[in-house]
């Protein structure tokens, strides 16, 4: 079986590399091709181009670099009408993803396409459900309530579960000599900027003057840094004494364990808004949500947002459990007033995360194994 994959973020290479390690568990002599990051490259893939290239989010930020994902997007579709494969599985990044199937359809309507993430059309863009029926066969969705959506729209879709259930734990000696080697003795912040220098470049500057702000509240600040930006929080004039974590010299399930040792051993967390959140949330930890756009592109995506909330744990829970301090509201001031408040009361956080980690499927099936079986029941429903 030959199944050609892309992911472009982060957050997609953990979705692929938990699908891939389910597909090759049903299928052993399963055989990958395609994009994905350093924790898809372990499940054997080697990856066409790296995967950083296509981390571009926002108007603004796409459109110096335009040429070079179109080009990234016609070698795509070349590869994959080379050589067809069994199935094309795309993982989130509708934008570049999405492209691709629809050329290949456009060439090739007999190969199968499957989107691992459904699109947010709870949150904005309620239309994206019916285009992407045009084009995608099979949708795996991490959220429960995302099926009847895409299945009104025409399209098959399971809910898998969502893989952040499954990501294990640190014990609490792990936890505990964690913040012996770290000298954390007080009360400790995790600080994640972003995973991409667009993010960094704009979130730095507010959250130095946070931590200004946060000097008697805060002892100490552990910034579990992505692969691309690592030199870029470096450099930041943190004005409380920064622990970065580089995951660059160690191997990526070793680096994202210690980060979710890094992620319990917080009292707080000050986080961009992504993905992240749901990590936080797995591991227990009260977090304050806080992100800034380029000014066109918060523009754009305004006109179309319809949910009153952006960070997934405040969208499952129907209510703002996290703060989210967004765009304008994104100020140090606000900021450190939220943190302050959520360390006064870190249970009300806590609680409600137990109930939404078993609505995203906490206690049953592997969310890899759940995708995988998705996927290989399709593909034998088409046949």
């Amino acid at each position: 079986m030959k199944v050609f994959v892309i992911a472009g973020e982060a957050s997609g290479d953990k979705l692929g590399a938990a699908l891939m390690a389910g597909l090759r568990k049903y299928v052993p002599d399963i055989a990958f091709d395609g994009v994905g990051g350093p924790l898809m490259q372990g499940h054997e893939l080697s990856s066409r181009f790296p995967m950083d290239e296509l981390s571009v989010m926002g108007l603004t930020e796409v459109l110096p670099k335009l040429r070079g994902l179109l080009a990234r997007r016609d070698q795509m579709v070349e590869a994959i009408l080379a050589d067809p494969p069994d199935a094309l599985i795309t993982i989130d990044s509708p934008d570049f993803c999405l492209r691709v199937v629809k050329k290949v359809k456009a060439a090739r309507p007999d190969i199968p396409s499957i989107h691992y993430v459904a699109p947010s059309v709870w949150a904005w863009r309620p239309k994206r459900a019916q285009k992407m029926a045009r084009i995608v066969d099979h949708v795996l969705a991490l959220l429960p309530m995302e099926p009847p959506l895409m299945q009104a729209a025409g399209v098959s879709c399971d809910f898998v579960g969502h893989p952040i259930v499954a990501e294990p734990q640190p014990t609490a000696e792990e936890v505990a000599q964690f913040r012996a080697e770290h000298g954390l003795t007080g009360t400790t912040l995790t600080l994640l900027p972003g995973s991409r220098r667009g993010e960094v470049t704009r979130l730095a500057p507010v959250f130095c003057e946070t931590l200004e702000a946060l000097k008697g509240d805060i002892s100490h600040v552990v910034l579990p840094a992505a692969q691309g930006v690592v030199d870029l929080v470096s450099q930041q004039p943190w004005p409380i004494p920064v622990t970065v974590l580089d995951p660059r010299n160690m191997p990526p399930e070793q680096a994202e364990h210690r980060k979710r040792v890094a992620f319990a051993a917080g009292d707080i967390a000050l986080a961009a808004s992504g993905t992240v959140a749901l990590e936080l949330m797995r591991a227990g930890s009260p977090m304050v949500i806080a992100y800034r756009m380029a000014p066109l592109s918060a523009a754009v995506i305004r006109q179309m947002l319809i949910s009153a909330h952006v960070s997934l744990p405040n969208i499952l829970a129907g209510r703002e459990v996290v703060p989210e301090l967004l765009q304008e509201r994104c100020r140090a001031d606000l900021i450190a007033e939220s943190v302050r408040d959520v360390l006064a009361q870190p249970n009300t956080q806590k609680d409600t995360f137990a109930d939404l980690l078993t609505q995203l499927g906490q206690g049953g099936a592997d969310p890899g194994e759940r995708a995988a079986r998705s996927v290989l029941s399709f593909l034998e429903r088409r046949a």
